[in-house]
């Protein structure tokens, strides 16, 4: 045990106790040390990685690659103190064998700058270069190899690591004393390893950091360390873990907290698509008929709820710096990089800079989207009986219909809070912050009716409170770049519900072709009578399908519908489960992240599940899905 004296050496409080007493409690351990660095230990883990900072010559951004992990100690490597280190090493590992049998040390260091190859001068050109160190009682049991396998996956841009191993009596730093001797470790049950790690993310020449690098490395080398973890522990301990990743970090630290908070904050500031809807379409509408459908017409906007540059001050207060967790820290870089765009959409309402920064958020239209659009509007005749209706249903019935279908996800998750609001201000239906929005001038098919509420509340109002029940706040305001994935899913719902019409994919596709028309410079008008005179549209769906379109000053947002939906299809054919689309508001680039942070309990199965889940036809036209089939197929004749 720890003597007092070493003890305050290395924190001042008697922190070898306490680690012991929480780890045996199966409590989490983060302990700061005095002189530098701290140690966390989420939970009982039969691992620990750790760092030792040279007194001399210490690089920045090592260290970064240790945190990332559910087991670290980061310290100084001053002589003086590493007595005590041992000591609390040595404690620590004692503990982690009596719960699993045999635990794993890994020590990190940084390789010499003058290892990297000469011949590589530029920061795009470096690879990842890893040394594997094994003591020579830990090298006979096969796990080296499985290291080598693990860190071999590792990629840095399209640069695959080059690993090599070496078995070496000691594993740790140049001019440091190992923490544990290799015969200590083998009498204790521990193996100790040593990996040395190019530092590819800094300048050879001046020691600049390159932070993009070093997050792109912590990223791919956290999950190579969590195979190789997940080997040593079914392999040799007690312990059987159900997949990798239920060895990353589960707890969450105070700064992710912070952050989520902070960018929650600035989202629900303002609400995009109502800032860039016009207050005035039904008047708009009528106007632009009166002129013959010759004069474009003008929109009035919502005023801006706040300041844009006080909102941006205040989404830039966000600490996304200090995230030690690679996998969070990299969706809310992402997610704070869009709201920084949508805040600058905003203020740019109305102005020729409004469509490039939607170019941006949304993307552009590509010749194979495009293709597709007008395969579609030339295959399927403009005028059909398809979804014909004995009647039209108004606001107030479709809100009706609305209420019950929201009471119905309630029962299933009873602190849900939707509601459903009839409204002048807004056009057809839409969803904002978890709530229906109905115009009072709306009027809805009776065949159409279950599509729709499927669409927007079966799909855009549960993925919404799915997100609300997830411990962070960018579940429901959504994570950057969702809005493909949630209209294809909602394309899908109406599809699995029997109410994906022709005349509704052709309104897809018309949505497509409109923003191709704008983006190639057409006006208002051209595309307006391209979708009337040449794809046969009725004046007023052309008209608003335009208005769509050219709202705000050029909104490519119309397109992701069609997109979505390939990209829903292809996921489906893939093998994809939906129940990961449901947890909140992701893009399809997010999904590998859920599983992830599913797989860790960071993240919980969502509560609320469509109706349409229930349905035993459901299933079959999943299967249908499953086996691969194009958009035009989805279209059944009833």
């Amino acid at each position: 045990m720890m003597s007092p004296e070493k003890t305050r050496t290395v924190t001042g409080t008697d922190t070898l106790g306490v680690v012991q007493r929480r780890l045996r409690e199966n409590k989490p351990v983060r302990r700061t040390l005095p002189e530098w660095g701290r140690i966390h230990i989420d939970r009982q883990i039969p691992f620990l990685c750790i760092y030792r900072r040279p007194s001399k010559g210490a690089g920045e951004g090592t260290e970064r690659l240790v945190t990332s992990e559910a087991s670290y100690l980061i310290c100084s490597g001053e002589r003086r103190l590493q007595s005590g280190l041992a000591e609390l090493v040595r404690g620590t590992a004692e503990v982690l064998v009596e719960q699993f049998g045999a635990c794993l040390l890994l020590e990190v260091w940084e390789a010499p700058a003058d290892t990297l190859e000469e011949t590589e001068t530029t920061v795009g050109q470096l690879a990842p270069e890893f040394r594997i160190v094994a003591t020579r009682g830990a090298s006979r049991n096969g796990m080296t190899a499985d290291f080598e396998e693990a860190l071999g996956r590792v990629k840095l841009g399209r640069k695959q690591a080059r690993v090599s191993a070496v078995s070496a009596a000691k594993s740790c730093p140049k001019g440091m004393r190992p923490l544990l001797s290799a015969s200590d470790a083998a009498s204790m049950g521990c193996l100790l390893y040593g990996l040395e790690i190019a530092p590819v993310y800094r300048s050879a020449e001046t020691g600049e950091l390159f932070p993009r690098v070093l997050r792109g490395l912590r990223h791919s080398l956290s999950i190579a360390l969590r195979r190789a973890f997940f080997d040593f522990a079914c392999k040799h301990t007690t312990h059987h873990p159900r997949h990798f990743h239920t060895l990353g970090r589960r707890a969450v630290v105070k700064a992710v907290w912070d952050v989520d908070r902070k960018l929650a904050e600035a989202s629900d500031q303002f609400d995009l698509l109502l800032q860039i809807t016009p207050v005035n379409a039904e008047q708009a509408w009528r106007k632009f008929r009166r002129s013959k459908c010759q004069r474009k017409p003008t929109f009035h906007y919502r005023p801006l709820p706040a300041e844009p540059v006080v909102l941006k001050r205040n989404l830039y207060k966000a600490p996304v710096e200090r995230i030690e967790d690679p996998a969070l820290a990299s969706i809310f870089r992402e997610k704070m990089d869009e709201v920084d765009r949508q805040i600058t959409m905003i203020q740019d309402r109305g102005t020729p800079r409004f469509l490039h920064e939607s170019i941006q958020l949304f993307g552009s239209v590509g010749d194979d989207l495009f293709d597709l659009a007008v395969n579609i509007l030339e295959a399927i005749p403009p005028r059909s009986r398809e979804g014909a209706s004995k009647g039209l249903l108004g606001p107030e019935q479709v809100a009706h219909r609305a209420h019950q279908e929201i009471e119905y996800l309630r029962q299933q998750y009873p602190s849900m809070s939707g509601d459903v609001e009839i409204r002048s201000d807004v056009t057809g239906v839409m969803v904002s912050r978890g709530n229906l929005l109905v115009s009072d001038h709306l009027r809805v098919p009776e065949s159409r009716m279950n599509a729709l509420l499927q669409h927007e509340i079966g799909t855009h109002v549960l993925t919404y409170h799915n997100g609300r029940s997830q411990p962070f706040r960018q579940l429901y305001t959504g994570l950057a770049g969702h809005d493909a994935l949630q209209e294809g899913l909602a394309v899908l719902s109406e599809y699995l519900v029997g109410g994906l019409s022709r005349p509704r994919l052709r309104l897809l596709a018309a949505r497509v072709v409109a923003v191709r028309f704008l983006l190639q410079g057409a006006s208002f008008i051209e595309t307006y009578r391209q979708l009337e005179g040449l794809y046969g549209f009725a004046e007023r769906t052309a008209f608003i399908v335009t208005m769509r379109v050219y709202r705000g000053g050029g909104l490519t947002k119309d397109a992701v519908y069609l997109r979505g939906l390939l990209q829903v299809l292809y996921y489906i054919e893939q093998g994809g489960e939906l129940k990961y689309l449901l947890i909140g508001k992701i893009a399809t680039k997010h999904i590998p992240v859920i599983r992830e942070l599913l797989w860790r309990g960071v993240l919980h199965e969502p509560p609320i599940t469509p109706r349409y889940m229930e349905a035993p036809e459901t299933e079959r036209k999943l299967d249908r899905l499953r086996g691969g089939i194009t958009v035009m197929n989805l279209i059944e004749r009833r």
